[in-house]
């Protein structure tokens, strides 16, 4: 026979029968056979037995079981529904049971899923109870006496109401409102439901009774789900024990194999069943609402709780060496845990979580890739497919830092032939933001943009009907004129800041991860998605402007009548002048050319070569660019299709005048030539004619006075002309990336608006000159000025009898407007004058300090309750958990280090410094080459790790590594890019490359 024994956690182990009766239960008098002994854990780690409880349905309908207020209360709502069901007519029941049902249905997933979060979460429900003192004996005898006799006459012998700890006792009080809610949730819904009972006209007889089958097939397959459920996970399951306790674990077995979350998914198959039977659309739909509402509880409750409770804390992007093996694991379900230290059955590509004690905790289960490591044959620690909520993270802000010896390290870039092959490496090297239907779209990914483009036409054809003539001639008047502004205007606008600032470069550079071996990958893509981008936009000027032709075109009856001949002999001449044209200039060109590659590569020698069609002109584009659209508007003999060639004409010439030469003059220089061939050879053929002919003397007459005065004035005006457009151009762009920066800086703020202030009525009793703060520096100049990450010391004093609810919060310097009352939200940059009077951000109690306590402390403020953005601060100390500030400090200046040289070396230092505050100096995150910080790495694994690895626990401090970076060095990465890396000397040498690239 076995006998049960604690193990460390005070859970429940089995072990022979012969173990020691040191074992026993601290309750003694309450033993029951050794078979069902079932012990518990308090959060404070008390452990306790867990008594037997019965279900509900024993509980309220089994005459021979006692009945409590609670129930009594329960059965006469249930008695009334009944009644009104029976006594009113359907017009009346109807609306009644709808509302009713869709209250218990809200108490249901919005009232329990709230009150349960707050308790997973705070312990909102135990803390309550306990502020309220209903299980306190001194405070609320009588209320403790009531709850202490409903709950016991439902239980058994075993049950010690005075011996249980207070959470135990608390989740049988919450039984008893959570047994409310499900019973009248239940029986509403059927009433609701026979209240819509019909018979539907025009079905078959056959049709009828397989809609009866059908709906009794689907109402007992619900019971049996539902009771097979409760008996694998029992009452603690069933009522979320593991919210208030800790229990031995379950096995996960029977029904929790079948489907994922059996009790919100296919647990529910009765309400569809009910609704054949009583052939009722409105039943339906109402069925269709509480079971997403259902679904609601599981994704906002249920799955964050079983991620804080019981999801494993990974760090993200940790390098394990993968062996050259593999194979998919295709079984849906999870290692045992008595295999899980068996080298031979890990699974290190899977997540091992262990089942959830609570009810619908089975999850689902794909292929996994498994992998074996070569670090002590244990469980590699997972990759960034691996991380921990936002909500989990907030927990992790303080750690403890470690001292050590600093580790060798080497100040050379890691390359890829020195490091093994890790799952990390090869995500990042294969998956670099890819567009997951219209997930993850960038526009200047030329796939992206066509798949936008395939879809927008698509949809507006569907949405297209039957037009008129001349509504399809504006369409596609519409189009042309599209494309060739988005070819001219927006093109053009991107290759200027690609020229002026390697605007497309930058994009690519801070997005997407590019391996050590392509320094120059971001230029590389940049180029090839403008080729396509730019090549796409070309087709499409084309196309849109021969469906508009074609639209505007009629075949002439007679070609000998007027000019119907001669207009179509012009247009081809023009559109074949332009075809040779085209290909002359790309034989000169050449691809590098043709897609502007100057404006993305400087491999290539800054020369021009005045060959081919280039001897002839500067630039064939400028005259012969629009020739085709003009030889189209002529065969069409269309005026709305010449209209359309003369503006993109005028496009074509913006876009050279604009974009292309200043970029060839900032490129060429002098090179440049100043006159075409066909140019000079015209005006040295007009000299030469002027004296033959004498023209010089027509000058010096009145018509010559008068022509050379117009060619005079028209020059001045368009010069002056350019000249305003330029100085307009110049003297707003100030003001528009002003505009632009005062919209960002409104935005940023636009958060901490957020909060309406609440003031202390108090305040009078209370001396604001008593309160001061002062700052612990970190310089030894003795500035207050501290690095971005850099821990916040700051040493308070107050009066006796100051509220123990004070808390200290950080802003920027200037976003309150008062002095006295803080008016915007401190985003989480706040922390507690005494710690163990919050709860989170909820006070847990108003007790004022006892004349024993401490006037004067210190709070620190660090990791999530900094600043990560450089800029200067102030400090305020609160009064009571309002908002009234009894003190204040100010500037306090947050900078970033700026290296002197950008060297690899000095990057290097400057990064490894970065990366270290910004990922809270955590031991088992930051780099072994850190300096004064010992690794919690074990001695096989720092064997196999670079040295200058480092990973994370949330892609928030990434980001904060990508701001430092953009602050230091002026090279903006997105996390996903820093994630990538996860290695100093990788990080040092892509901002090295990359300072090369954009400097160049």
């Amino acid at each position: 026979m076995a006998s049960v024994s604690l193990n460390e956690d005070g859970l429940r182990n089995r072990k022979a029968a012969s173990s020691s009766s040191a074992d026993a239960s601290p309750v003694q008098n309450r033993q029951k056979p050794a078979e069902e002994v079932v012990w518990g854990k308090t959060p404070s780690g008390q452990v306790f037995q867990v008594p037997t409880t019965h279900d509900v349905i024993t509980a309220l309908f089994n005459p021979l079981q006692p009945k409590s207020h609670i129930d009594l209360v329960n059965l006469a709502l249930l008695g009334l529904q009944l009644v009104i069901f029976f006594a009113f007519p359907k017009s009346f029941t109807r609306p009644f049971f709808f509302l009713y049902f869709a209250f218990w249905r809200a108490a249901y997933d919005a009232g329990l899923g709230w009150v349960l979060t707050k308790q997973s979460k705070k312990k909102w429900i135990v803390r309550e109870v306990q502020r309220r003192g209903w299980l306190d004996a001194e405070r609320r005898p009588k209320v403790r006496e009531w709850i202490k006799n409903e709950l016991s006459m439902k239980m058994d012998a075993d049950y010690n109401f005075d011996d249980l700890p207070l959470e135990y006792n608390t989740w049988l009080l919450f039984r008893q409102l959570v047994d409310v809610i499900l019973i009248n949730d239940f029986l509403s819904y059927v009433m609701f439901a026979f209240s819509c009972f019909r018979v539907p006209t025009g079905l078959s007889l056959f049709t009828h009774a397989l809609r009866w089958v059908a709906g009794i097939v689907l109402i007992a397959f619900n019971l049996w789900v539902k009771t097979e459920a409760h008996h694998i996970v029992k009452d603690y399951g069933w009522y979320w024990g593991d919210v208030f306790f800790e229990r031995g674990g379950l096995v996960f077995d029977g029904v929790f194999e079948m489907a994922p979350h059996p009790m919100y998914s296919v647990g529910y198959a009765g309400y569809y069943g009910l609704s054949l039977i009583v052939g009722s659309y409105p039943v339906l739909f109402a069925s269709l609402a509480a079971h997403a509402a259902q679904f609601g509880f599981l994704n906002f409750f249920e799955n964050p709780h079983i991620e804080r409770t019981y999801g494993q804390k990974k760090p993200i992007a940790v390098r394990t060496p993968l062996t050259h093996g593999r194979t998919v694991s295709q079984s849906s379900k999870s290692v045992p845990a008595d295999d899980v230290s068996s080298p031979s059955s890990v699974q290190p590509g899977a997540r091992s979580t262990p089942p959830s004690p609570v009810r619908n905790r089975q999850r689902n289960h794909r292929p996994t890739l498994s992998v074996s490591s070569s670090v002590d044959g244990s469980t590699p620690a997972a990759t960034d497919a691996e991380t921990v909520t936002e909500s989990d993270y907030d927990a992790e802000d303080e750690l403890a830092d470690g001292v050590g010896a600093p580790s060798e390290r080497s100040l050379t870039p890691r390359t890829q032939s020195k490091a093994a092959v890790t799952l990390h490496d090869l995500n990042t090297k294969y998956f670099r933001k890819d567009m997951l239907g219209l997930f993850n779209i960038d526009l200047l990914r030329a796939s992206d943009l066509q798949i936008v483009l395939l879809v927008g036409y698509s949809i507006i054809f569907a949405l297209l009907g039957p037009l008129s003539p001349s509504t399809m001639l504006a369409i596609h008047f519409v189009h042309a004129l599209m494309w060739r502004f988005i070819h001219s205007f927006g093109l053009g606008l991107l290759l200027k800041a690609q020229s002026d600032s390697k605007y497309m470069v930058r994009h690519f550079m801070k997005n997407y991860y590019y391996p050590p071996t392509a320094p120059t990958g971001a230029v590389e893509e940049s180029f090839a998605n403008w080729k396509a981008i730019y090549n796409m936009s070309s087709c499409m000027i084309y196309v849109s402007f021969i469906g508009l032709a074609w639209k505007t075109y009629s075949i002439p009856t007679d070609w000998t009548v007027g000019v119907e001949l001669l207009r179509h002999t012009l247009g081809a001449m023009l559109i074949g002048l332009h075809i040779w044209a085209s290909n002359e200039s790309y034989e000169v060109l050449g691809p590098f050319g043709w897609f502007f590659g100057d404006f993305f590569i400087e491999d290539y020698p800054a020369q021009l070569e005045y060959t081919g069609i280039y001897r002839f002109l500067n630039n064939p584009d400028r005259m012969m660019g629009g020739s085709t659209f003009f030889g189209l508007s002529l065969i069409s003999g269309s005026k709305l299709a010449f209209t359309a060639a003369v503006i993109s004409q005028l496009s074509n010439w913006w876009f050279l005048s604009n974009v292309e030469d200043p970029h060839m003059l900032k490129v060429y220089g002098d090179s440049l030539r100043k006159e075409a061939g066909l140019t000079k050879t015209i005006k040295n053929a007009a000299m030469r004619n002027a004296k033959l002919l004498n023209l010089e003397k027509v000058s010096e007459t009145p018509y010559g006075k008068v022509a050379q005065e117009l060619t005079r004035t028209v020059d001045k005006v368009y010069v002056d002309t350019i000249g305003v457009v330029n100085d307009f151009i110049a003297e707003s762009a100030p003001l528009v990336s002003e505009v632009v920066q005062g919209a960002g800086a409104l935005l940023q703020q636009v958060p901490e608006r957020f909060v309406i202030p609440q003031l202390a009525k108090d305040l009078s009793s209370y001396d604001s000159s008593k309160y001061t703060m002062s700052i612990v520096p970190t310089n030894p100049d003795g500035e207050l000025r501290f690095h971005l990450g850099e821990p916040i010391t700051i040493a308070w004093r107050a009066p006796h009898g100051h509220s123990r609810r004070d808390w200290i919060g950080l802003y920027r310097l200037d976003a309150n407007s008062s002095e006295t009352i803080t008016n915007v939200n401190s985003l989480g940059r706040w922390v507690p004058v005494h710690d163990e009077e919050w709860d989170g951000d909820i006070p847990v109690s108003r007790t004022v300090t006892p004349e024993s306590d401490d006037d004067c402390g210190e709070v620190v403020f660090k990791a999530s309750t900094l600043p990560w953005e450089p800029g200067t601060y102030e400090i305020r100390y609160h009064h009571d958990g309002k908002y009234n500030v009894m003190s204040r400090v100010a500037p306090i200046e947050i900078y970033v280090d700026r290296p002197a040289s950008t060297d690899f070396k000095s990057v290097r230092e400057s990064l490894l410094k970065m990366i270290v505050l910004c990922l809270d100096s955590d031991p088992s995150l930051v780099p072994v080459s850190t300096p004064g910080i010992a690794s919690t790495a074990t001695a096989s694994a720092e064997s196999v790790r670079d040295p200058d690895d480092f990973s994370f626990w949330s892609p928030r401090q990434a980001k904060r590594i990508a701001t430092a970076i953009k602050e230091s060095f002026g090279v903006e990465y997105a996390p996903e890019v820093i994630i990538g890396d996860a290695n100093v000397s990788l990080l040092a040498n892509r901002v090295v490359a990359s300072l090369q690239i954009l400097s160049s």
